[in-house]
């Protein structure tokens, strides 16, 4: 069956997301940096926020867990745009590329809802055709509910679209519901096969 519709992951897809980016900043020693990253603003305290959590509510109640570390806690979400360092490199012209072919390009993205605004401040976000984000729908992926809600949303048939994710569960999850997957690692690799896809 031919594939007719691209769904992209945003964060270290379209956009380079990494905690460090900010964290470096406030933690000079980067052994102390991972240290606090991996036992206070741990990924799975954030993903919570992927999946719907309010970021004032986790930020009291981690301030009250840690409330040495007030002002570094407070920092992840009063400065999560500079955990953000632009589009990931040759992207755009991916999406673009796609889009003068009519290919339909949508996003699936595990990301906070009230934090959704800085990704929408890049130029790529605006060039997609619809975004289902996890924090406004309170179920992140690999969540099959999540790809169902996009199916829904937007009509898309999964057997003729792509989905690409630098995840590898969220790739299996998305096979697993009949999509074709791609496992991201740079935009070169993906146009490669894109072309395979006779997308580009």
């Amino acid at each position: 069956m031919t594939i007719n519709t691209v769904v992209f992951d945003i964060g270290n897809v379209l956009l380079h997301w990494d905690r460090r980016n900010l964290y470096r900043k406030l933690i000079p020693d980067a052994a102390e940096m991972e240290q606090f990253l991996n036992e206070v603003c741990t990924a799975s305290w954030h993903e919570a926020q992927d999946a719907g959590g309010v970021c004032a509510e986790a930020t009291a109640a981690l301030t009250a867990k840690f409330p040495q570390y007030r002002d570094l806690i407070a920092a992840f979400y009063d400065r999560f745009d500079e955990m953000l360092a632009g589009e990931v490199e040759g992207m755009a012209q991916v999406v673009m590329g796609l889009k003068a072919r009519n290919v339909p390009v949508y996003a699936l993205s595990n990301w906070p809802a009230e934090l959704f605004r800085h990704a929408e401040s890049h130029d790529i976000i605006g060039h997609l055709d619809g975004i289902v984000v996890s924090g406004r729908e309170k179920v992140k992926k690999p969540d099959p509910r999540i790809f169902q809600a996009l199916f829904t949303r937007f009509e898309i048939a999964p057997q003729r679209t792509l989905f690409v994710d630098d995840v590898a569960d969220n790739v299996a999850a998305a096979i697993a519901l009949g999509m074709h997957g791609h496992l991201f690692h740079d935009a070169t690799r993906l146009r490669a096969a894109l072309k395979g896809y006779h997308l580009l």
